[in-house]
């Protein structure tokens, strides 16, 4: 059954049992609302979240859980003697996988029936030639092992398929059953949702640090083992970055580091006095008509995609600082270079600084104005005295919002700043940055227990802890100057 099958199921007895506990509830009153302990639609809602929230829940669990449980009965069929490393093992698995979608899509075609799907030989039938047509692509020919193991792994997919339909629905059932028996009028439906809600609530908050302790532990995992392949010394403190699969490699971090700061550090010096003053205009000085059009129109750089972005670096800012800056001064022949990166991600990081400033601006209570007026201060020193103190925290944050969008860019880094790595004081080479060599350390057919594939979680873990200490560092510099303001 798919899966929105099941899900518009579920949904479907959730607002079945919304309309009947309603009605339950009123009739169990006679009728009168005011013998109700509760409103009507509190009963309603008590049995929608029986029948829906513990079987939504189970199904995701479900969800999670049934790929792997499936992968590792399946991988008990590969030969050790055809898998020798984890990243041949992965790859194996991944035909697997390719050639049990063919099978079903066969059988889904009328191809061939779900018996002969399951019986089917690889020394019999050419298989490749017959998931080719259907629009499979296999890395590998089809061994009777890959094939047994994708029969293995379709009957297992779709077992557990029908096992959780059957599971989720029965689940959903039974907490209908559950709550419509519930309800009486003397049942305490408000009490049972609002504590239902708040549960739901807390678990809704907690995604996000979920989220992130999970991404933290995938990449601290990964880079653990990429550090037992390759030296940390060679890595934090090495000059050169020359991977090879082929062995031999050198990948040091120093070169990356600097040109991710370097260019991150050009864009800042274009947004941020370009933005902050465009805040303030827009805020302090605008009237009503000019802000309603000139807002906006700055906004609009926020939506522009970054591949456009990229474009105009490769086409029209790169060679422009070629011809008019950096041949003329010796600087050198490239169109990729930093600052032609930097140039046009200071343009994009624009309105990051600007609407953030502004609205952090617009903030600031008039009373604090009118008190620097009524002491005799003009309105440029109110501004810089007065409103940009009391805006300095909202003003850190917009600023590095921007450093962390710069930072984690990567469009306008290829197409602007090119992909060498290299360590250079001159605005006008190429360079590239950490986000840049995670996509193409992690791009095509690599083997994934390899140091070459494996560096990329390095980088990242890397890349996050330097973005953490940017925080910390300016919250610490935000809090101590909020002190002495106040």
């Amino acid at each position: 059954m798919p899966l929105i099958w099941i899900i518009a199921i579920v949904l479907a007895l959730g607002a079945v049992g919304y309309m009947l506990g309603r009605q339950r509830a009123m009739a169990s009153a006679g009728g009168d609302i005011r013998r109700l302990h509760s409103l009507p639609v509190y009963y309603g809602t008590n049995v929608f979240l029986f029948s829906v929230v513990p079987a939504l829940l189970v199904l995701c669990v479900w969800l999670m859980v049934q790929p792997s449980v499936i992968q590792s009965r399946v991988t008990e069929m590969i030969p050790e003697s055809a898998a020798t490393s984890a990243g041949e093992l992965s790859l194996i698995m991944t035909d697997v996988r390719r050639v049990a979608d063919g099978l079903d899509r066969a059988v889904g075609q009328g191809a061939l029936t779900a018996d002969e799907a399951n019986n089917l030989r690889a020394e019999e039938t050419n298989i490749r030639e017959s998931l080719g047509a259907i629009g499979v692509a296999l890395g590998s020919d089809v061994t009777p092992e890959v094939l047994s193991a994708a029969q293995r792994y379709r009957s297992l997919s779709s077992a557990g398929n029908l096992a959780m339909a059957s599971a989720i629905i029965a689940l959903s059932a039974l907490g209908f059953a559950y709550a419509y028996l519930r309800t009486t009028r003397d049942f305490r439906a408000r009490n049972t949702v609002e504590k239902a809600i708040m549960a739901i609530l807390i678990l809704a908050s907690s995604i996000a640090v979920l989220t992130t302790v999970g991404i933290v532990l995938s990449m601290i995992l990964e880079t653990a083992d990429f550090f037992e392949l390759y030296d940390w010394r060679q890595f934090f403190f090495g000059t050169e970055w020359i991977p090879s699969f082929e062995g031999g490699s050198e990948l040091g971090l120093l070169p990356l580091l600097w040109g991710t700061l370097y260019i991150t550090i050009v864009a800042l010096v274009v947004s941020v006095p370009v933005g902050l003053f465009a805040a303030i205009y827009l805020a302090e000085y605008a009237g009503p008509k000019t802000r309603s059009i000139a807002k906006p129109l700055i906004e609009v750089l926020a939506g522009i995609p970054t591949i456009v972005y990229g474009l105009f670096a490769l086409i029209t800012v790169g060679p422009m600082l070629r011809d008019y800056f950096a041949e003329p001064m010796g600087f050198g022949t490239s169109s990729s270079s930093v600052m032609t990166a930097g140039l046009v991600m200071g343009i994009m990081l624009i309105p990051f600084v600007s609407s953030l400033s502004d609205d952090i601006i617009n903030a600031v209570p008039q009373s604090l104005r009118d008190g620097s007026y009524g002491l005799g201060a003009t309105h440029s020193e109110t501004i810089r005295q007065v409103i940009l103190p009391a805006a300095l925290p909202g003003i850190v944050g917009a600023i590095l919002l921007a450093a962390s969008r710069a930072i984690g860019e990567t469009m306008i880094v290829v197409m602007g700043a090119g992909a060498a790595a290299r360590l250079s004081l001159n605005p006008f080479e190429a360079m590239t940055t950490v986000t840049v060599k995670i996509v193409g350390q992690l791009t095509g057919d690599t083997d994934f227990s390899s140091p070459e594939a494996l560096v990329a979680f390095a980088l990242g873990l890397t890349l996050f802890v330097l973005t953490l200490g940017l925080n910390v560092l300016a919250l610490y510099i935000v809090r101590k100057y909020r002190e002495q303001y106040e």
